[in-house]
């Protein structure tokens, strides 16, 4: 019997060589397979975002992924197994690294990814977290990493960091709308799912201090299917969370595939691509306020810039308190329902280190700082104010002032 990874292994050296369907063949007709984990493998949507591939057997006492678990969704059914509830995960994956057995693994989106690129009569886009730099080798610049992917099949590739641009802008406008006095604070709405699930599933209370803003990955694959309506878009991140935002009822559609950073250089391997070797389609659109959403503090300290580049002599100036890891953020806001912080916006991270410490990222949390660091330095443009990119994709998106970022938007809100 194949395990679960050689499996994944053999599908996967299928779908990059073009002959999935007769793989697939071969794999049932040896009957060497179990076909629950085959069709999680080619239909992944059908499944959960982590899966169960036998049940548990740890020995006596609270099993490892129950107490790993910091949303409960880990826990005994009664039978003397572990059942999760999905309705309480957030695919942070902590169970998944504390199964000392390796009964609970990940889900695995990128076998149907390709053969959905490869079937695609439209568009397909590929949009890449702002945590990418250096992942696939320092030498590979962002036009090497696009040229890969115009190999895999895809027709672009499309910088998230201009979307975060976006974001912070309305972040920024709704902090200065509403930030007027001493004890006014606002949360920021974007960016981390572990972090926004944290806010409406453990403190829904402060709900009413969350913008209505949706995260940059669905700002941007919204943005592509309103320019592109018959556009398939996969997002490429650290994240297995993302797997689990776009999922979710009113952001579903979005964003069709979400693929990380250790499943696109398993593609490359299988593929024989090497990026560093492709041409430079260099292409600059992001601001450093975009760049820098992928390091802990990176939100916090791009609304801050934008919200003193917009309004320079506020009364109240921006004071970012930010956490990154779960048991920080849950410090954090522990100290803002008992009032105990002096800060009025508030910034988290589930993963420590931010999205460059993501459970899927290739190289080590601090290389992935240092980074995307660096690409922000990099940057033509210091904040979205002054990046007329983002001026010029607003208005072919319909939306003709920075101002009208306030106003409710299909592509940039959703209702909390």
């Amino acid at each position: 019997m194949a395990t679960f990874e050689e499996l994944y292994q053999t599908l996967l050296a299928a779908a990059v060589r073009r002959n999935l369907p007769e793989a697939v063949r071969q794999i049932k007709a040896s009957e060497e397979y179990d076909p629950k984990q085959l069709d999680c493998l080619l239909s992944p949507k059908k499944y959960p975002v982590v899966w169960k591939l036998a049940e548990c057997d740890c020995p006596g006492g609270t099993p490892a992924c129950v107490e790993a678990c910091g949303f409960d969704a880990a826990a005994p059914d009664g039978n003397g197994h572990i059942a999760i509830d999905m309705t309480r995960c957030t695919g942070c994956t902590a169970c998944v690294e504390a199964c000392r057995g390796h009964k609970i693994v990940a889900g695995k989106d990128v076998v149907a990814a390709l053969e959905a690129v490869r079937n695609h009569q439209g568009l397909a886009y590929v949009l890449v977290a702002p945590a990418f730099h250096g992942q696939f080798s320092a030498q590979v610049t962002p036009g090497m990493l696009r040229s890969a992917f115009r190999k895999l099949g895809f027709d672009g590739m499309v910088e998230v960091a201009l979307f975060a641009d976006i974001l912070t802008l309305k972040e920024a406008f709704e902090f200065d709308k509403n930030i007027r006095k001493e004890g006014d604070y606002q949360l920021t709405s974007c960016c981390c799912p572990l972090w926004i699930g944290m806010i409406r599933k453990v403190y829904s209370q402060l709900i009413p201090h969350l913008p209505p803003s949706v995260s940059p990955m669905v700002a941007c694959g919204r943005a592509v299917k309103a320019l592109h309506p018959d556009a398939l878009t996969v997002f490429i991140g650290p994240c297995l969370a993302k797997k689990a935002e776009a999922r979710e009822p009113d952001l579903a559609g979005a964003v069709d595939y979400v693929l990380t950073f250790e499943e696109i250089r398993e593609v490359f391997t299988a593929a024989g691509i090497d990026p560093s070797t492709l041409p430079d389609e260099e292409k600059d659109h992001s601001s450093r306020a975009g760049r820098i959403y992928a390091h802990a503090g990176g939100v916090g300290e791009a609304v801050k810039s934008t919200v003193e580049r917009l309004n320079p002599h506020r009364k109240v100036e921006v004071r970012v308190r930010s956490a990154d890891g779960v048991p920080s953020c849950r410090q954090m806001m522990q100290e803002v329902l008992e009032g105990t912080s002096n800060a009025n916006f508030f910034e988290g991270m589930g993963c420590p280190g931010g999205c460059v410490g993501g459970p899927k990222r290739v190289i080590p949390t601090e290389q992935g700082r240092e980074n995307v660091a660096a690409y922000g330095d990099a940057a033509a443009f210091p904040t979205p104010i002054d990046n007329p990119y983002v001026i010029e994709l607003l208005r072919r998106l319909g939306i003709e002032t920075v101002e009208a970022l306030l106003e409710e938007s299909d592509i940039f809100t959703r209702k909390l």
